[in-house]
């Protein structure tokens, strides 16, 4: 895999790279917020959005880079376990719109009261409270990992059947998420974001706080693979991907590798 074949070259200088990230995490909004308008240093508000998009979607290539270039699992429902946990934070930010929606219902979002819904469904309990989204956000991707996994792996299912088999469980949560009668927004979506943890989502002071946060957990995402892929299961992981069979015969749990390496960074 290319993308390990660069991970591996760079595996000396990761701090290095990680020292980078935190830095960006302090100048993009410093120039964002300080420099002004007309300065050639200025940073629009688009581009921090846009830069903090990328560094989400940097985070899922080390998690399918540790998956499919480390252990050699082609997974094709990753996009699946990242999704969960936006949507997680979905829910958290459609329960700070209370009254201020189109319907100003205190409790039901906008698309639940046009869909004539009566009360708030049980699995949205939680959702108002920033601690419970966060762990949420954790748990329930990597719970999905976890259980997949396990049902996989126990069977020795491997190679482009669990690729296949990844990829239909994705595009059933597509489609249950997709009905209107699931209660997670259904082909309306989820909208209207007002604010997170009571600051306002369109401030520009919001922005670059939410910028800083996600270099600073991709720069400790970066640490925690480079750790992992130098540690002894590191190691293993190879030996999975190479040489399953041979590994299985001396002696490891392949299938506790495999789990690890899918349900640990979903």
């Amino acid at each position: 895999m290319i993308s390990r074949f660069l991970l591996e070259k760079l595996e000396g200088h990761i701090l290095w790279f990680a020292a980078v990230i935190m830095m960006l995490a302090v100048l993009v909004p410093l120039f964002n917020l300080v420099v002004p308008a007309e300065h050639p240093l200025h940073v629009p508000s688009y581009i921090v959005g846009l830069l903090g998009k990328y560094l989400c979607y940097a985070m899922l290539a080390l998690a399918l880079d540790l998956v499919w270039g480390y252990c050699g699992i082609l997974s094709l429902g990753h996009g699946a376990f990242f999704a969960l946990g936006g949507y997680a934070m979905g829910m958290y930010l459609m329960r700070q719109i209370g009254d201020r929606g189109v319907y100003a219902h205190p409790v039901l979002p906008d698309f639940m009261v046009f869909l004539n819904w009566q009360e708030l469904p049980w699995f949205w309990y939680g959702f108002d409270q920033f601690w419970f989204t966060a762990l949420m956000i954790l748990a329930v991707p990597g719970l999905l990992a976890f259980v997949f996994g396990y049902l996989a792996f126990r069977s020795r299912v491997t190679g482009v059947y669990l690729s296949i088999i990844t990829q239909a469980m994705t595009y059933a949560l597509l489609l249950a998420f997709f009905r209107n009668d699931m209660g997670f927004g259904g082909n309306n979506g989820l909208t209207d974001f007002k604010d997170i943890l009571g600051f306002p989502l369109q401030a520009d002071e919001t922005r670059a706080a939410l910028f800083a946060a996600t270099a600073v957990f991709l720069a400790i995402s970066l640490v925690a693979c480079s750790f992992v892929v130098r540690s002894k299961l590191g190691k293993v992981m190879l030996a999975v991907r190479d040489a399953e069979s041979r590994t299985r015969f001396i002696g490891y749990r392949v299938e506790h590798v495999k789990l690890f390496a899918l349900s640990s960074l979903p």
